[in-house]
């Protein structure tokens, strides 16, 4: 049975773009070690995520198996699709595990930065200054979690695993 409370991964406030993605590499790591079901990530365009480095892919890649499921919210993934080439290249291996959802265009909600598993939570409260909180906080997580659900639902499916045509 996976563990769902990551012990390792650290709680409170954290400032900087350097702090940010540290803690989202940790975050992958854990994720990979101890085999988390379900990981949930939103951001406007996940720009500045390190999602294309080679330590983050090969924790999803150590991650992904059955019963595993990514769940991506933004409101655009271009940015995701221009500079993140190891990202891109796991999520067609992995097409059956990931769903990805955008939610832009007149009256769509706010997609918030946002880390979420079953067990802890990183939430960038200021995207621009990367500023945010993060930890095990049963109440944050299922705020988060209402919060991206909803916006998810009025969504639509995006970032294509592969594009077909006649």
């Amino acid at each position: 049975m996976p563990n769902e409370t990551p012990a390792t991964l650290p709680e409170g406030a954290f400032d900087g773009r350097q702090h940010f993605a540290d803690l989202l590499r940790a975050a992958f790591d854990a994720a990979s070690r101890q085999q988390w079901r379900e990981i949930v990530l939103a951001d406007a365009d996940f720009a500045d995520w390190p999602l294309g480095e080679r330590a983050v892919a090969q924790a999803l890649q150590d991650w992904a198996g059955p019963g595993r499921q990514l769940r991506m919210l933004a409101r655009g993934f271009e940015s995701v699709e221009r500079t993140h080439a190891r990202f891109v290249h796991w999520r067609r291996q992995w097409d059956h595990i990931v769903a990805c959802r955008r939610c832009d265009g007149p009256g769509a909600p706010t997609v918030p930065s946002l880390f979420w598993t079953p067990g802890w939570c990183l939430h960038r409260v200021d995207p621009a200054g990367c500023r945010g909180v993060c930890g095990t906080q049963a109440m944050a997580r299922t705020a988060w979690r209402q919060t991206v659900d909803e916006a998810w639902q009025q969504g639509r499916p995006a970032f294509a695993a592969s594009v077909l045509g006649l």
